[in-house]
């Protein structure tokens, strides 16, 4: 799937923000990049983070409306997973 994002402008943008775009190419292009394969294993943590703070309901079904009540939403919720892995670590 992430061979799927790429085009060259979601490229360009991650690179005009100052970041290094770690996407496969796909496999019918002429130039193909190398992509770290350290760091490609490293986007399953933040897949899997994403998908933890989606099982809570109120993020992700947005309910609040104002994007900072958003955001205290999202943080409340990100620490609440980072103390639970925190705690069940020995």
């Amino acid at each position: 799937a992430d061979r799927g994002y790429d085009a060259q402008a979601v490229i360009e943008l991650v690179r005009s923000r100052g970041g290094c775009a770690h996407i496969p190419t796909q496999k019918d292009r002429k130039l193909q990049r190398s992509v770290d394969p350290a760091i490609y294993r490293q986007r399953n943590l933040v897949e899997r983070f994403f998908c933890k703070l989606k099982h809570f309901r109120r993020i992700a079904t947005r309910f609040d409306k104002l994007a900072r009540n958003f955001l205290a939403a999202v943080l409340l919720a990100s620490t609440r997973l980072w103390l639970r892995a925190y705690e069940s670590t020995p």
